[in-house]
């Protein structure tokens, strides 16, 4: 298992994290957002899911990962 933690722009608010929460989930993703540093700390198996995805499912959810 990896763990990171990504810069993500665009969140304020209970429903940025259930979005965010949620998204990554479905992809077998733990993540957990921090509002006050603008950033969502991710473990996942590398085998199973690339950061690549990760990204792109955070944003399609409206967030800009930096």
């Amino acid at each position: 298992m990896k763990n990171i933690v990504l810069k993500v722009q665009g969140m304020s608010c209970q429903h940025c994290v259930n979005s965010i929460e949620g998204a990554l989930k479905e992809i077998n993703v733990s993540g957990k957002v921090n509002l006050v540093d603008d950033s969502v700390e991710v473990t996942y198996d590398e085998g199973q899911v690339s950061l690549e995805k990760i990204e792109e499912v955070i944003e399609e959810q409206g967030y800009e990962v930096s």
